[in-house]
């Protein structure tokens, strides 16, 4: 089976556990005004590959990965779930952890064949890594142009199934920042099962060149990189709401 992909970090450090092969995605429908990928946006962008080949890649550098793995992140690989599944599936025939780095945008409940598919790929996937963007349904939308309803919806589906979670959150000045709203956050992750890590990461503008590179006007020009000591700071009131939540349980 192929899919489209991006391309391929060799030694990624930062996208789960240990030393890892991180497989950037082509496509997303999330439109986030941060987004430093923009050129993984297209689904028709990026170059076609098996998943023989991304596995044979593996094998290659296989002696750095031992307490890693394969991460497979974005653009959106929800996208190509049939794809995703697959790559999933046989990496770990071969003993390879996977991690899957999403904003669980696809996800719907309603549909029995869509369910089918993410009963599957759950099944091959040792953690997913969830961007919840924001917690404010409209917020959400102002920022990414989708809803969030379908994130929600998948951390509770990760619990029901026991699937292992990191939640990632962008904190971004005067869009991101509000204490509330982070402590509204909290209390939602803070009641699901099988919350193993939080993520909180400061807004930088890196991003913006390749915004200029294809010839697109970055949505955030202007605006400062938030310093670390402040996001450790916002992640407090996330920090904060996941206590409240877990102490009313006891």
């Amino acid at each position: 089976m192929t899919g489209k992909i991006h391309s391929i970090e060799s030694f990624g450090t930062v996208d789960g556990p240990g030393i890892r092969m991180v497989i950037f995605f082509q496509g997303c429908p999330m439109r986030c005004l941060y987004c430093h990928n923009p050129d993984t946006w297209n689904p028709n962008g990026g170059r076609e590959v098996s998943v023989n080949e991304i596995l044979k890649e593996y094998e290659t550098n296989k002696a750095f990965y031992r307490n890693g793995g394969l991460t497979a992140t974005g653009g959106e690989p929800l996208i190509q779930i049939d794809f995703l599944t697959e790559l999933f599936r046989e990496a770990h025939g071969r003993g390879i952890h996977t991690c899957l780095d999403t904003s669980g945008i696809t996800f719907r409940r309603d549909s029995k064949e869509l369910m089918e598919k993410f009963d599957r790929l759950t099944r091959y996937t040792d953690l997913v890594m969830l961007d919840i963007k924001h917690i404010d349904p409209e917020a959400h939308r102002a920022l990414t142009g989708q809803p969030n309803d379908p994130a929600l919806n998948f951390a509770r589906y990760l619990g029901e199934r026991g699937t292992p979670l990191w939640i990632r959150h962008v904190v971004v000045p005067g869009i991101t920042d509000d204490p509330q709203a982070l402590k509204r956050l909290g209390a939602f992750i803070g009641a699901l099962p099988t919350l193993k890590a939080l993520d909180v990461l400061p807004y930088h503008s890196m991003g913006a060149a390749k915004y200029d590179a294809l010839g697109l006007d970055y949505p955030l020009k202007g605006l400062q990189d938030m310093p670390k000591e402040e996001a450790k700071v916002l992640r407090s009131y996330i920090l904060e709401g996941i206590r409240s939540v877990r102490n009313q349980k006891e």
